[in-house]
């Protein structure tokens, strides 16, 4: 059985589309684990206060009439914030979509929440190293179950919890802790979450553009009006965030 140190968060994020510096969460579930195996559930409809995409109501089934009278994400900002204090956070693609696009939510709203020192499962990371399937093909494949409802962010949220349990089982190598799981996972060294920047030998360098390869400090050295650039530009806020980091980092070093 898995054993944690502090409760897991497992979050599952439907959405208005797939865009992480413009789209906006339309549904929340938020499975909490604790060291006990004592399980809270969180689930909250969004009013993402823009049009939901006719091909994400496919995937999902959440209408424009159905989030109209729910609370915005500003609203439930500050009691999401409290539920996931002190947790770990996981999920299937959770690394590269899900808390990418909380990470912008909270910046758009101005609230101050902190994923520094918190350890990042993504589930299916360890799935595609293992077997290389989908979600439903995952819960399949561990848990012996099809998933219904898929695209439901309840269901999908707890199916990834069942899933990591059974990975644990089946695979020794993989330990009982969120720690030894990262270290046969690896734990990626994020610049920001979606990928605009990456270290390359602990050197943030872009990772997009005219410009991959090169170290940001060199780029925005020689060239300070490429920083004014993607500031304007339709960045995530979460990019723009680490570029401004870098950039303050860089001035301070002149000085």
């Amino acid at each position: 059985m898995l054993q944690l140190t502090r409760p897991l968060a497992i979050i599952d994020l439907e959405t208005t589309g797939v865009n992480l510096g413009v789209d906006r969460i339309v549904e929340i579930a938020i499975v909490k684990i604790h060291q006990d195996g004592k399980q809270q559930v969180k689930r909250k409809l969004i009013n993402p206060e823009m049009p939901i995409s006719a091909t994400s109501v496919e995937v999902h089934g959440i209408s424009n009439e159905m989030v109209k009278d729910a609370p915005t994400f500003k609203q439930a900002a500050n009691e999401i914030k409290q539920f996931l204090e002190n947790c770990d956070l996981a999920g299937y693609n959770s690394n590269r979509f899900d808390i990418p696009l909380l990470a912008e939510e909270f910046l758009r709203v101005g609230l101050d929440f902190d994923f520094k020192g918190r350890r990042l499962v993504d589930v299916q990371r360890i799935f595609h190293m293992m077997e290389q399937r989908t979600l439903s093909a995952a819960y399949k494949f561990y848990c012996n179950k099809s998933l219904e409802s898929a695209h439901s962010a309840e269901a999908d949220a707890s199916a990834t919890w069942e899933v990591l349990v059974a990975q644990v089982g089946k695979y020794p190598q993989l330990g009982t802790t969120i720690e030894s799981i990262l270290q046969v996972t690896g734990e990626e060294a994020i610049v920001d979450f979606a990928r605009r920047m990456v270290f390359e030998n602990g050197v943030e360098v872009f990772n997009f553009g005219k410009h991959k390869g090169r170290p940001v400090t060199e780029v925005l050295k020689a060239e300070p009006q490429y920083y004014d650039w993607m500031m304007r530009g339709d960045f995530p806020l979460h990019t723009k965030q680490k570029l401004t980091e870098i950039f303050n980092r860089s001035l301070l070093k002149k000085g």
